[in-house]
């Protein structure tokens, strides 16, 4: 690259070490990251979503490594040459070269061509059951790291792979022609990187011979076999739940099906208050339609995030218009052939025109033959993702044994994490450690992110302003642990504290 495709930045005295400086470079958004004399740039936005990178991280892995990590969803990538650590984006990110003459920063104006790494394990086989946030990561980071040898990617659904929080968040908002979820990657993405796609429904798996058995009789084989097949919705035992327009959400055609019939005058009830059943009444609240929900609990995920910014999120759905019950249950639902409503235990009647049943899952793994499963029937793995011999588990369908329990963490990007070791693991690079647990749930506009493994807590500390959705919570054991971290408004803090927990807590004292 020449010395005329080079552009004069900025001053380097003026970059403030270890900080995140944003510029523009013929229309393309960069960041430059100074740290101490070196200075990295990169790409501005994150390949995800496109989150503004300037509002991320800068900190340093477990082996001092400097990283850089989006605020919105917590991607992490290497500050020197821009590789992807860790989801939940999907491919590296861009890097720009930097000359230092005379204390002026120069970048070039395209980015530095990356090398592909060696190919590797070209005679052997990966076969991948279940295309979700596990199964997409793992064959995305084979190829990524130079993994040569076949793909076969599994799943039920016809579509292309896609971004299932999408479900729940942005895709009941649409208009219906516009109602599906974006995909993972792209078709042409599956063929370039001789991924094989395979329609059909998993009956049996055999861990000892790694082949699987689909309906109709095709029979598949790995040499490596990642079972991600995630989760099943529970259906609760009450009399209409088959009724039609009784509806779950858990695949793109459920969301479909929903935003078809959506009218601003609609009133819905909504079975369950946890996760899914808030992000859907916050959804169908901004379309005009009455929501009420029938929840056991008073108090809505108070389990993850504490009664204090629970009863926040009550006010806030209350604040918008979303009415709950939580002293009478559903006794059944009512209708001839088609749902018109809910009658509650004390005799109320909610009539409806339809019903939403998001009780939560179980996972999807009776088709496993043998192998350890915790008591919910998630196949139990170890850090590594390992389950047996050449046989990994990753994402809702499997439960980690870390820290001397068992864990089954629900959620999208722990979902895509597994998959990244799980691929690692085929690759013989496991990683040494495993990335605190993330989620984020999005309703009526304001963000909040959870940091931590599922362990109990007894205290909650709260700092900021909870009413305006400008906090941050620090959640202790009852031993006085921290274990958790839960906040709004504190992207900065988050993305540090996800890429060091410990470190982070210990920072704050």
């Amino acid at each position: 690259m020449t010395a005329s495709e080079f552009r004069d930045v900025v001053a380097l005295d003026v970059l403030e070490d270890g900080q995140i400086s944003s510029f523009n470079i013929k229309g393309t958004p960069i960041v430059l990251i100074r740290d101490g004399e070196q200075v990295h740039a990169l790409g501005g936005k994150c390949p995800h979503k496109e989150a503004p990178l300037d509002q991320g991280a800068f900190c340093r892995n477990e082996g001092g490594r400097g990283v850089l990590v989006c605020p919105w969803h917590k991607a992490v990538f290497d500050v020197v040459d821009g590789a992807l650590q860790e989801p939940v984006a999907l491919d590296n990110l861009p890097r720009y070269p930097v000359n230092i003459i005379e204390g002026r920063v120069l970048v070039g104006t395209e980015p530095v061509s990356r090398v592909d790494p060696p190919a590797r394990q070209a005679q052997e086989s990966v076969l991948i059951l279940g295309a979700g946030a596990a199964g997409v990561t793992a064959a995305t980071t084979l190829r990524l790291h130079g993994f040569a040898g076949s793909i076969t990617l599994v799943s039920e659904e016809t579509e292309l792979p896609y971004d299932r929080t999408a479900l729940s968040k942005t895709v009941l908002v649409s208009d219906p022609d516009k109602a599906h979820a974006p995909p993972l990657r792209n078709k042409e993405f599956y063929e370039n990187n001789r991924i094989t796609r395979v329609t059909g429904h998993v009956v049996s798996f055999d861990p000892v011979s790694k082949i699987a058995s689909l309906e109709g009789g095709q029979e598949l084989r790995g040499d490596h076999v990642l079972i991600a097949t995630g989760a099943r919705i529970q259906r609760p035992d009450i009399p209409g739940v088959d009724m039609k327009n009784v509806f779950t959400l858990h695949r793109e055609e459920d969301a479909e099906k929903i935003a078809a019939i959506l009218k601003p005058e609609h009133a819905v009830t909504i079975i369950g208050g946890g996760f899914i059943g808030l992000e859907v009444a916050s959804s169908l609240r901004q379309r005009g339609v009455g929501v009420t929900i029938v929840s056991r609990s008073a108090v809505p995920m108070e389990k993850q995030f504490g009664r204090e910014v629970g009863l926040r999120l009550l006010q806030l759905h209350e604040e918008n218009g979303v009415a709950f019950i939580c002293d009478s249950m559903v006794a059944k639902i009512y209708g001839d052939q088609h749902a018109q409503g809910v009658e509650l235990e004390d005799g109320m009647r909610l009539p409806s025109a339809f019903v939403l049943v998001g009780v939560g899952v179980k996972p999807e793994t009776g088709y496993v033959r043998g192998l350890e499963r915790d008591e919910d029937g998630a196949i139990v793995v170890d850090e590594t993702m390992k389950a047996a011999p050449g046989v990994y588990a990753a994402g809702d369908s499997s439960a980690l044994r870390h820290n001397g329990g068992l864990h089954r963490i629900e959620h999208w990007r722990h979902a895509q994490v597994q998959g990244r070791i799980a691929a690692l693991s085929i690759l013989g690079e496991a990683p040494s450690s495993i990335p605190t647990p993330w989620f984020w749930t999005q309703q009526f506009g304001k963000k909040i992110e959870r940091l931590g493994w599922d362990e109990a807590f007894e205290t909650v500390h709260l700092e900021g302003d909870l009413k305006g959705f400008s906090f941050l919570a620090t959640y202790v054991a009852a031993d006085g642990r921290p274990v958790a971290l839960a906040g709004a408004g504190h992207a900065y803090e988050l993305a540090r504290a996800a890429m060091d927990f410990d470190g982070f807590l210990a920072e704050r004292g």
